[in-house]
């Protein structure tokens, strides 16, 4: 039986995305979202644009992460805790959990360039405290713009993967490794988060200043696997 991977928070443009490359991969995805029928409209919509044989469905967050076994945080970082506290008691054990959020000041009304500290050291951090110990949990995609994710054309950046726990990591790097030109790279640890979240404030700062929407990241002199 085929894995399903639920995008919750998956009807913004980075959930959007992601559900567009990981359907075209041929993964069985569940677009999540507060509203339900939001995310069943939003799942036809993708199904129409990709064609062919996309499973693309829509549900409630609830509804999306009971019936997984992975899991994409796309939600915004003042939503996160609320999201994870209403999901505590729905998850199956053995989930993977990979987080995409960024603590942006933008949460606040502050911009979108500049970080909010987090007490546990970064979003991923603060979700690991949040979810049970029997789902397991990797930190990736945060450097990913939305805009790079659409249609079906290749990507020219890296993927960091941050994770305590193996299976995580590896399953967020297969994931990674799907969409055409991305490149997974191990990260190390979950709290190196801290600094993979943190690009992020800093590519949406050169966006800024260069007029562009798809600035990424690229590391030379690794070897590639």
């Amino acid at each position: 039986m085929a894995r399903t991977i639920a995008i919750l928070g998956g009807t913004g443009p980075e959930g959007l995305g992601l559900a567009n490359r990981l359907a075209r991969a041929g993964e069985r995805i569940v677009i999540g979202s507060r509203d339900a029928q939001r995310a069943q409209d939003a799942a036809k919509k993708l199904r129409d644009e990709i064609g062919g044989s996309a499973q693309v469905d829509g549900a409630a967050n609830s509804t999306a992460a009971a019936q997984c076994e992975i899991a994409l945080l796309t939600i915004p970082f003042s939503g996160m805790a609320g999201l994870l506290k209403e999901l505590k008691t729905v998850w199956k054990p053995g989930t993977v959990v990979i987080d995409t959020t960024v603590p942006l000041a933008t949460a606040v009304g502050g911009a979108p360039s500049k970080m909010l500290g987090v007490w546990q050291g970064s979003a991923a951090e603060a979700a690991r405290e949040l979810l049970p110990k029997e789902v397991s949990l990797a930190a990736a995609f945060h450097n990913l713009s939305a805009s790079l994710l659409e249609g079906d054309a290749t990507v020219e950046c890296d993927v960091l993967v941050c994770s305590d726990d193996e299976k995580a990591k590896q399953t967020a790097s297969e994931l990674a490794n799907k969409i055409p030109g991305v490149r997974a790279i191990n990260g190390g640890k979950l709290e190196n988060a801290r600094i993979v979240e943190s690009m992020t404030a800093l590519l949406i700062g050169l966006n800024i200043r260069h007029k562009v929407h798809s600035a990424g990241i690229r590391f030379t002199g690794l070897p590639i696997s």
